[in-house]
């Protein structure tokens, strides 16, 4: 009855402008607090009745007027949000986003409007800024955000650092490819003095976890990042540095009016359950276009991967085709280089030769020519519209089914602006797309029917690079269905197979975790086209049982929930494709791991595989009187269960 009326009075239109607003949410998980103090706003946020965000500013200043400080409260809104929404390519087939809606509407000393979004469900709080036309200017250039997110001093960090612009391979950085750290003190300054990478995973302590991000970025506006940590303000966003793109395109975003910022996101929680099963970046969003044609997600082969550049010949690719038809996987992707090793002659004779399999291509690009120095080619097709739509009407004619699009130059607008045409194009064309080099998608799956996925991680390409990643992928796959899989897809590109990582399974890197693990990490990570690692000779030197196991993954899901775990350390995921359940689990840590398994109700028949404390692995038939199973998981080792 509490509940009732707690939700009925908060659809009751506010009397009086007092400084302050409390609202919860619907099952009065969260609270949020709104409050003008001194001529600025700020915002803070308990969850059950613990503080997890401290009282933090609000306002941003354009390039006419400071919406910052000197406000007054104009008028405060309050409504509810009750929607259904269905999903096609995320973790989930559906969610019901129930949410209490706040809008403070202030005024600026000159009198100038603008308002404040807040949407409070039990699980998330997401603002943007509304921005009114008001009397003749009809665009504005947003100069700085005061949005600012501050944390209890007892808060460990969970973050990525921003690179440096214009270093790295052929200049191509930021490329969203840093490290991680784990439980680290907010007062450590970030590596190279820019901040955080978008999404960002907080603990406060025993309180609880948060996770900020944002959503419904497009060409409208820049994407954004958390500054280093201020004692005195926390993290605030800051836009693109000038250096990006090569010092193309301004930092500071540009919007016609009236117009809204991108929503900033915070999920929260006592526990890590709603980090990892939130839908906030999707739910604030809408579709951009309809898709031009059924779309088929799937699986591919991908011989770059492990093969390198030398792969990208006709023979190579043949066998890469067959051994797509042998695993039944839907696609090949075929990497850079394929216009000069194979030749724009000759590619019609290899997709005859995928047709003639029932396999369909994707074809690699660079996204530009003119912000960094990259030579792997296709390069100067992506950037240009003229160009762009003949080499889309060339694909299509050659019955191509999607592309991957490398190196791209940053945060900025312009950038923005360019992933969307990308997408856009490629849908008139009936091509999915998969960005690589690239930033953190934001709700894009659901904005742009033809979008598949994104890299914006350490992904699996460096473990060929280098023995260390090897050395410490455990510990980064038990971070990111914590942190950066929790808000977007993730185009890893993982699942190996190979002992060794280079062509011949005798050189090169050392896998130092289990096929198990190997296996676990293809339901793990999501993505609803998955590039896998594998390789021709997989079929004779891998477990046929591994092999068997791969030909049926499934690569979307209806639902996920998270079992146990903790950033670093270990995970334990269940995810559901139709009815039945695939759990997954992998250690990260020194020792043995040993858990009792919650299973999903019902689930009582299937198959166990698990790695050994030799990291061998098995596979064997489950029966169930209750749905609990201990198991022990090996440092480096994986587990999964598939129901049946």
């Amino acid at each position: 009855m509490r509940r009732l009326l707690l939700a009925f009075c908060l659809l009751l239109p506010l009397s009086g402008l007092a400084d302050e607003r409390t609202i919860s949410s619907p099952e009065g998980t969260l609270s949020l607090t709104v409050s003008l103090r001194e001529g600025k706003l700020f915002y803070a946020v308990e969850c059950n009745r613990l503080q997890l965000v401290e009282p933090s500013r609000l306002g941003y200043r354009t390039s006419q007027e400071d919406f910052s400080e000197q406000l007054s409260l104009v008028d405060w809104q309050q409504s509810r949000i009750d929607r259904l929404h269905t999903f096609s390519r995320i973790k989930t087939a559906s969610s019901h986003y129930v949410a209490n809606v706040l809008k403070a509407t202030l005024k600026n000393r000159h009198g100038r409007l603008f308002t404040v979004e807040f949407r409070l469900d039990d699980r998330n709080l997401a603002f943007r800024y509304l921005l009114p036309k008001d009397g003749e200017e009809a665009s504005v250039r947003i100069m700085e955000e005061m949005t600012s997110f501050r944390l209890p001093a007892i808060t460990t960090t969970f973050l990525t650092p921003q690179s440096d612009p214009m270093v790295g391979w052929k200049r191509s950085k930021p490329s969203y490819e840093e490290e991680y750290e784990a439980d680290a003190p907010m007062d450590q300054p970030s590596q190279f003095g820019h901040g955080y990478t978008f999404p960002a995973l907080f603990r406060v302590g025993d309180r609880g976890w948060v996770l900020i991000s944002e959503t419904d970025v497009d060409s409208r506006y820049c994407a954004s990042r958390l500054t280093d940590y201020s004692p005195s303000e926390g993290y605030r966003i800051a836009f693109p540095m000038a250096e990006e793109n090569n010092g193309n395109g301004t930092s500071e975003p540009a919007m016609a009016l009236p117009g809204a910022t991108p929503w900033r996101t915070l999920t929260l929680g006592a526990t890590l359950h709603p980090i990892v099963e939130t839908t906030i970046p999707w739910d604030l969003v809408e579709e951009r276009y309809t898709p031009s044609i059924p779309y088929r997600l799937g699986r591919s082969t991908w011989s770059w991967i492990i093969w390198q550049d030398p792969s990208m010949n006709f023979e190579d690719q043949c066998r890469y085709i067959d051994l797509a038809q042998a695993m039944g996987y839907e696609y090949i992707l075929i990497d850079a280089g394929w216009d000069r090793q194979i030749g724009y002659e000759r590619m019609p004779e290899l997709f005859a030769y995928a047709r003639e399999r029932g396999v369909e291509p994707w074809l690699w690009y660079s996204s530009s020519g003119y912000w960094n120095d990259i030579t792997q080619s296709p390069v100067n097709r992506m950037d240009n519209p003229i160009r762009r739509k003949k080499e889309m009407q060339w694909l299509r004619e050659q019955g191509v089914r999607g592309i991957k699009v490398d190196f791209w130059g940053g945060d900025k607008q312009e950038t923005m602006r360019l992933y969307e045409a990308v997408l856009s194009d490629a849908n008139d064309y009936g091509l999915m797309v998969i960005f690589h080099g690239c930033t953190l998608p934001r709700g894009w799956e659901r904005m742009y029917p033809n979008f598949v996925g994104s890299e914006a991680v350490l992904a699996s390409e460096n473990l060929v690079f280098g023995q260390a990643h090897c050395d410490r992928e455990a510990f980064k796959a038990t971070l990111h269905p914590f942190i950066r899989n929790t808000v977007a897809s993730m185009e890893f590109g993982g699942t190996i197979l190979n002992k060794r990582l280079n062509r011949t399974n005798d050189g090169g890197s050392i896998r130092r975790t289990g096929d198990v693990f190997q296996l676990a990490t293809a339901v793990l990570f999501q993505n609803p086209i998955q590039n896998f690692a594998l390789t021709p000779n997989n079929l004779e030197d891998a477990p046929d049982f591994c092999i068997d196991f791969m030909r049926e993954v499934p690569t979307t899901w209806d639902e996920v929930r998270l079992l146990d775990g903790y950033p670093g350390r270990y995970v334990l995921l269940a995810r559901r494709h139709g009815n039945r359940w695939w759990v997954a689990g992998v250690n990260a840590t020194s020792e043995p791991l040993t858990l009792t398994v919650a299973l999903p109700e019902g689930f009582r028949h299937g198959q166990l595989y698990l790695d050994n404390e030799q990291l061998a692995p098995s596979r064997r038939t489950i029966k169930l009187q209750k749905n609990t199973l201990p198991i022990t998981i090996a440092p480096n080792g994986g587990v999964v269960l598939v129901e049946r």
